[in-house]
């Protein structure tokens, strides 16, 4: 289940003041979410959470519910 402090970092840097973000929410569905705000959000997560990703962990997400399971992973190791 995508958090609220996850959800806080993609609104923020996506500027949007709000939108429904669900486990099954893809990039390509929220406004203003292209390649170069992909890496900023990518960027932002990790400052927030403290976590650091590889590429090629990146590349496997597919939408939001798996990038929020991906930082529950480094944060419990």
């Amino acid at each position: 289940m995508v958090t609220e402090k996850l959800k806080k970092v993609i609104l923020t840097e996506l500027e949007l003041d709000d939108f429904n973000i669900a486990d099954e929410t893809t990039a390509n569905q929220v406004p203003n979410w292209d390649s170069l705000n992909h890496i900023n959000i990518i960027l932002a997560v990790e400052k927030e959470f403290g976590v650091k990703f590889k590429g090629t962990e990146i590349l496997k997400v597919k939408n939001i519910g798996e990038l929020q399971k991906l930082i529950d992973t480094k944060l419990a190791n």
